[in-house]
């Protein structure tokens, strides 16, 4: 664990050197008592600010944002009447100017001295900062060491992407009480922010020094304007001269590209996210906020090189992709979503996790979005596990890439009773790109080449990606489905 920064050094750390301009007000102590005004004056002496909190507006590379920092040599970091009051008005302020929001705790919690009255201004901060985020702005939270208590419970627990230093301690209870009220000390490492990242409580691990980095990334995309695409989109060409088998087995093949390969080569700016921010993480889904082909936008794909017999995707993983498809609308983000699954998690544990009612969900959630819209089909789209990110206003599929409602050899097995008609069976649920699009199903078909490398069908997926968000931001929500693919609005 690094020296603890504080409140000031942080500010000079994070923001470009000059840009803080404090927003905070003389304190009112009025209604105090002398020995608490004499604690209050000791503590700004020690701490050298005149309470637990620091409020501004500055830049981060050049992007302005409104700054929210504890200094917890200041009683603890402890929010206090004074302190509530003055993080909601810099929060409320920033909402009216249209700012984003950079919160970075410190604090033991409440502060005890002023009991309940201080408690119960937990609640004003909460509600400005979900005014905040009603406003389509962002709210990003930096958890230092250590972060505990009813500050923790508020808005140190409300950031659209939330990090935590290295070793910091991070949880609703302090350690040193809950010995003091059970006898026996809380279980070591629960509380860390590795164990929380690990667990999806948070998005990651960041130092303080890599904050201004992780600022500009996600301002880029949730705060500067689309870009005009780079990358070339392929051309239609004919389709259907491979059999359904055979892309079924190209789709399987070790290597093709994958949402990940998506992200790498055709995206920029990227800020992955991890679980549900619920304490739920499947790593067989990914979430981020990033930028297709200069397109700000949320990706929630599912990522096959993570799925296997043993870790199947299970419903942790589709409610990590609705907690992407809840920022996207929120953020007034357009969302793309990634298909490539050889099916949903079958199994006992699954059902008792409602793996069904998370398909469903996913499905309702997508048909009732109303930001911009496209879902990808890149390889494998097996059953209701695919279906739950299907619906869009664009849906696309690489050449190769299937849907079904099971596996061909699941549908072999109910049909003849074995696996052997496997490769008929494909061919009669027309499950190809090609049989798709004829069908309806799908508004575009990215063509694929032979022996192509994953980085070179990545970039055509890209492509095709940021053309149709493109079309979409520029048509505006009236926009008129050709071909009668999956309808959202129904």
């Amino acid at each position: 664990m690094n020296a603890r920064l504080t409140a000031h050094e942080l500010i000079d750390l994070v923001l470009d050197e000059g840009s803080f301009e404090s927003w905070d007000e003389p304190l009112d102590l009025d209604g105090f008592d002398e020995e608490y005004r004499a604690e209050l004056a000791e503590a700004a002496e020690r701490a050298g600010t005149d309470e637990s909190v620091l409020t501004g507006r500055g830049r981060v590379r050049g992007r302005p944002v409104c700054v929210v920092v504890n200094e917890f040599g200041f009683l603890a970091g402890s929010i206090g009447r004074s302190a509530a009051d003055r993080i909601t008005s810099a929060v409320r302020r920033a909402t009216a100017e249209g700012l984003p929001v950079l919160a970075s705790t410190a604090s033991g919690g409440t502060r005890m001295q002023e009991g309940t009255p201080a408690f119960v201004r937990m609640v004003e901060i909460s509600r400005a900062l979900e005014a905040h985020r009603l406003a389509g702005l962002a709210y990003l939270v930096h958890l230092r060491h250590p972060t505990t208590g009813g500050v923790y419970a508020s808005w140190g627990s409300l950031g659209q992407v939330t990090v935590a230093e290295p070793g910091a301690l991070v949880g609703f209870l302090g350690p040193k009480v809950f010995e003091a009220l059970h006898g026996r000390p809380f279980r070591p490492g629960v509380q860390t922010a590795e164990n929380l990242a690990a667990a999806g409580v948070i998005d990651g691990v960041v130092t303080s020094a890599d904050l201004p980095g992780l600022v500009e990334l996600a301002l880029r995309v949730l705060v500067d304007p689309p870009e005009e695409g780079r990358l070339p989109r392929r051309a239609d060409r004919e389709l259907g001269t491979r059999s359904a088998w055979d892309s079924i087995e190209e789709t399987r093949r070790p290597g093709r590209a994958g949402v990940r390969e998506l992200l790498e080569y055709g995206a920029s700016d990227t800020v992955q996210l991890r679980g549900t921010d619920e304490g739920e993480r499947d790593s067989t889904l990914l979430v981020a906020l990033t930028r297709i082909d200069g397109q700000p936008c949320v990706v929630v794909g599912q990522d096959r090189s993570r799925q296997t017999p043993s870790h199947p995707m299970g419903p942790g993983a589709l409610r990590e992709a609705r907690r992407g498809m809840r920022l996207a609308q929120e953020l007034g983000l357009p969302l793309v979503a990634v298909i490539d699954t050889p099916g949903a998690e079958l199994s006992p544990r699954a059902e008792e996790r409602a793996i069904a009612g998370e398909i469903a969900r996913c499905l309702a959630r997508l048909t009732a979005l109303t930001v911009p819209t496209v879902s990808v089909i890149l390889g494998q789209g097996c059953g209701g596990g695919a279906l739950a990110l299907l619906p869009a206003d664009r849906v696309i599929a690489t050449e190769n890439a299937w849907l079904s409602p099971l596996p061909p050899e699941g549908a072999s097995v109910i049909v003849h009773g074995d696996v052997d008609h496997a490769p008929q069976m494909a061919e009669d649920q027309r499950v190809r790109a090609a049989d798709l699009l004829a069908d309806g199903a799908v508004h575009r078909v990215v063509p694929e080449i032979p022996g192509e490398s994953a980085e070179d069908l990545a970039v055509a997926v890209a492509a095709e990606v940021g053309a149709q968000l493109r079309s979409l931001t520029d048509a505006g929500r009236d926009v008129i489905r050709d071909g009668g693919a999956v309808p959202r609005n129904v």
